[in-house]
């Protein structure tokens, strides 16, 4: 089931549990109840949003897509910059959030070169060290930073980057 995700048990109805899968490489609105078979256009896969989290931290990276995951977003993770320009996907990822201390290339670079491929993917620097030339970030959080706030800006790039939003 390799570039597949799941969102599993999304909701109930008459007792039995729905669960919805989405390709990634694929239109989200092709969602299929496994259950019936039936094609879940306009369902919940459309609500999904997918973070792309850079950080070379193990620790830092694995709690933080923790947290992003139970607030509902799907996240890929990697730990530098090179891993991120090989997997990005501007049909996939909703918003970046990066750290700028990674090996390499640094997070701001990284901004850099996400917004040469896709001017409309918000870049959230989150970091302890941003960077002085903030040009190619759409919003920065230092660290240490409550994990509600972590949300409320990723949220709010989110938001901005739906038809209808102010991005």
């Amino acid at each position: 089931m390799a570039g597949m995700w799941s969102v599993v048990s999304l909701g109930a109805s008459r007792g039995r549990s729905i669960s919805r899968t989405c390709s990634r490489r694929e239109d989200r609105r092709a969602a299929t109840d496994f259950k019936t078979g039936h094609s879940m256009r306009n369902s919940a896969c459309l609500a999904v949003k997918t973070v792309l989290l850079v950080d070379d931290e193990d620790q830092v990276r694995v709690v933080t897509k923790m947290m992003l995951t139970n607030f509902g977003y799907v996240v890929d993770s990697v730990r530098n910059a090179e891993e991120a320009l090989m997997i990005f996907d501007a049909t996939i990822h909703d918003v970046v959030v990066v750290d700028n201390s990674t090996p390499g290339m640094t997070g701001a670079e990284l901004a850099h070169v996400i917004k040469l491929r896709s001017p409309s993917t918000p870049v959230l620097m989150y970091s302890g060290a941003p960077p002085g030339d903030r040009s190619c970030l759409d919003t920065v959080l230092v660290k240490p930073a409550h994990v509600l706030e972590l949300k409320a800006a990723v949220d709010r790039l989110v938001a901005d980057r739906r038809p209808g939003g102010s991005g």
